[in-house]
């Protein structure tokens, strides 16, 4: 399946800031040091060499992919119109079988790791949660088996 494009607006910031962090600032210090390294003699027995060049190469393929993503991503601005729904960048607190209470934000697919809360648009719980409301019952397939939730709150800006 493929991911969204979607993206909340603080999460595009994060991803730019990051992209341009590892271009103008961590980039010129590896390649700097890939330089120094080289000097040293023999690149083949060169152990610090070997490692910045490993770096460079790990870095140069987070920035391509950074730059493409970026590029891609649909940064989602504003509120919906029907704000008792569950869309894209909405905070639900759910509640299982149990009693147990817990919060997650929808967000896009390539921020949800930045929070413990998040998680991607893309995800099953995700997707059925979408066009819910309060009171709602919904039941998930997770890795975990089967679950079923009740949608107890929503809103879209942090409490």
């Amino acid at each position: 399946m493929s991911r969204s494009n979607l993206i909340t607006e603080e999460g595009a910031v994060r991803l730019r800031n990051e992209l341009a962090d590892l271009w103008k600032n961590k980039r010129p210090e590896v390649t700097k040091a890939i330089t120094a390294a080289a000097a040293e003699g023999d690149r083949s027995e060169n152990a610090e060499y070997i490692y910045r060049k490993k770096q460079l190469r790990e870095m140069d393929r987070r920035i391509r992919y950074l730059q493409k993503r970026t590029a891609e991503m649909q940064v989602i601005e504003h509120l919906p119109n029907d704000q008792s729904k569950v869309f894209f960048g909405a905070w639900v607190e759910l509640e299982d079988d149990n009693g147990q209470s817990i919060v997650h934000r929808l967000v896009g697919s390539d921020e949800f790791d930045f929070k413990p809360e998040y998680i991607s648009i893309d995800s099953p719980l995700a997707r059925a949660l979408l066009k819910k409301q309060i009171d709602d019952e919904l039941t998930v397939s997770l890795p975990i088996g089967k679950k079923t939730f009740y949608i107890q709150a929503i809103w879209y800006k942090n409490k």
